[in-house]
């Protein structure tokens, strides 16, 4: 770490103090776990303080005044001490363990609900991958840092205090002198935060790498393995790993130099103890008694700072992981600032003069394109790889916001309405189906559906002809599909998709390739599907086959983020244009130059 690094960690220690005031605000749903945690607590450090306070008595009447009375006695107080003690410490345990994972499960769950309200440019900045890292791993670490380092904190701070209160009340001369070493601690725990402060984001970082490549090479194994690419990823993946290694050796290294120097440091205070307690025995301030009294709370002592050095490394991953997270729940929303009530639209879509360009991408995705889709219509979307078609069609659902321009629903601009309402207006049927690992009738009854009758859903599924697997399946409707549909072909998904945009029942139907990649029989479905879902409907078709648009009502191509072409297929095609050299591509006759 240079020397620049090391200033700007320093400079950024105040903001790791702020982070974690803001983490505790997530325990405050939990003050009464908290307040009986720390009452428990207090017994068990006061316990810990009577059981040393103990060996005076123990020593002096028992084996120097051997007085047979107190010997008898002394035993069953030690007994209840620690019976004390144990409940005490069980309290502890479970309260603070309560409250723990619940602040670990309040903001996994505040960050869940934080990425369904983000804008869709979040989703291309940040990978999946990384997403699950802070709903998991760093979600824990928060909760560590928010209420387990507290415990420990709270823990051992009290029995380090109530120990010294003990060596006072034995001796405060020889005590007093053992606190020499205190401000040496003191430094020594500050710059041991200091390093894990450096290193904790760093690994959190890396561990978010790790999972991310992981999740990205298994989900492409297929590809992986037709094109030989085992090693290369192997490779790399064992570089990730080698780095977060590294990093784990560092932390590692931190902790146990730490926690030696602070045994180091017992040892030297043992010394002096010895030391200073000879001298005042030799003066008559102290008996053998007190001497043990002082030893034993010293030695606790010893073990309780080495726990409060060692925390140092939990309190700072949490911090680094809250980061994580509040620069999440501090995200900017969805802008849902419209107050026109909008219960059904009619369907007429506007764009006027629309730009839009992705975040960091230097050429913008759309450049001023202009059109209408009127209701009842399809209009059919259509160009080479890249061209903006998909990025049009996720301007109608507000899924990203135009640079210019206006998109209208209605005549009304797309901001005038709620996002639910304008959503509400909406079917999406695409090329990848999302489906949940439940039953057919709760993927296609999804959402706000889940109140369809058992009649209306029947129809749906049989409407998009997939009422012909439901029925060969062993418990039909209720099947599970698996985990995103895997127990279902392609074809199957698809239609599950038609029939829940047939169940929402629509004014607006968005299809993104829904048939681009479906065999030839399973297509034939799902235009038979889309035939019957199509009518009375606004329908924007993006289409890789342009066969299956001949009949559209108007065409629009795009080429680079512009319209170049708009009118019906014979227009375009005896225009002899982008459309027409599209078409001769895909319908090429054999022999043809």
């Amino acid at each position: 770490m240079t020397d620049a690094a090391d200033a700007a960690a320093a400079a950024r220690a105040p903001s790791s103090w702020r982070l974690y005031r803001r983490l505790l605000g997530f325990a405050k749903p939990y003050r009464g776990l908290l307040v009986f945690a720390a009452v428990a607590m207090l017994v068990e450090a006061a316990a810990a303080g009577a059981f040393t306070s103990m060996m005076k008595p123990v020593v002096d009447e028992t084996f120097i005044a051997r007085n047979a009375h107190v010997s008898l006695l002394l035993p069953l107080v030690i007994v209840a001490i620690f019976l004390v003690r144990g409940i005490a410490g069980y309290g502890t345990d479970i309260y603070m363990a309560k409250s723990g994972r619940g602040v670990a499960r309040d903001l996994r769950v505040q960050v869940f609900a934080k990425y369904l309200r983000m804008p869709g440019q979040r989703f291309d900045n940040e990978a999946v991958g990384s997403m699950l890292v802070r709903l998991g791993s760093d979600s824990d670490q928060v909760a560590q840092a928010a209420i387990d380092a507290m415990k420990v904190m709270v823990q051992q701070s009290l029995q380090v205090l109530v120990m010294l209160g003990v060596m006072l009340w034995a001796s405060w001369r020889v005590t007093l002198a053992m606190l020499l070493l205190g401000p040496l601690l003191a430094w020594m725990m500050d710059q041991v935060g200091r390093r894990y402060r450096r290193l904790g984001h760093r690994i959190q970082e890396s561990g978010a790498q790790l999972m991310q490549h992981a999740d990205q090479t298994l989900s492409g194994h297929q590809e992986v393995k037709v094109y030989g690419a085992q090693q290369v990823e192997q490779a790399r993946y064992r570089g990730l790993a080698d780095h977060n290694f590294k990093l784990a050796l560092k932390v590692e290294s931190t902790r146990s130099i730490s926690s030696a120097v602070v045994q180091l440091m017992g040892a030297v205070g043992l010394a002096m103890l010895l030391f200073f307690a000879g001298h005042e025995a030799m003066a008559g301030r102290l008996t053998a008694g007190g001497f043990v009294k002082i030893m034993l709370s010293m030695l606790a002592i010893i073990p309780a700072l080495k726990q409060l050095t060692n925390v140092q490394g939990m309190l700072q991953r949490g911090v680094a992981s809250s980061e994580r997270l509040f620069s999440v729940l501090d995200a900017e929303d969805e802008v849902d600032s419209g107050d026109r009530p909008l219960s059904r639209a009619r369907g007429l879509i506007e764009f006027r003069d629309v730009s839009a360009q992705y975040h960091g991408q230097a050429a913008p995705a759309l450049q001023h394109i202009s059109f209408s889709a009127r209701p009842g219509t399809v209009t059919a979307i259509v160009g080479r790889s890249g061209s903006g078609k998909s990025t049009l069609v996720k301007l109608i659902p507000r899924f990203y916001e135009p640079a210019s321009g206006q998109v209208l629903l209605d005549g009304h601009p797309l901001r005038d309405y709620r996002l639910a309402d304008l959503r509400r207006q909406v079917a999406l049927v695409g090329q990848q189906v999302m489906l949940l690992d439940g039953s057919i009738a709760a993927n296609v009854a999804y959402g706000e559906l889940e109140g369809a009758t058992a009649e209306q859903l029947q129809r749906a599924v049989a409407g998009a002809n997939a009422m012909e697997f439901v029925e060969r399946l062993p418990e039909g409707m209720q099947s599970s599909v698996g985990a995103r549909g895997g127990r279902l072909s392609g074809g199957q998904r698809q239609r599950l998709a038609i029939a829940r945009a047939m169940l929402k029942d629509a004014p607006i139907l968005i299809l993104d390739e829904a048939t681009a990649a479906l065999d030839t029989e399973s297509e034939r479905l799902v235009q038979d599907a889309l035939a019957r879902l199509m009518p009375d409907r606004t329908t924007l078709v993006i289409a890789h086959r342009l066969s299956t648009i001949e009949h559209a009502d108007q065409v629009l191509v795009l080429d680079q983020g512009r319209l170049v072409e708009q009118g019906t297929h014979a227009e375009l095609l005896a225009r002899g244009g982008l459309y027409a050299h599209l078409h001769r591509m895909q319908f090429r006759e054999p022999g043809e130059g």
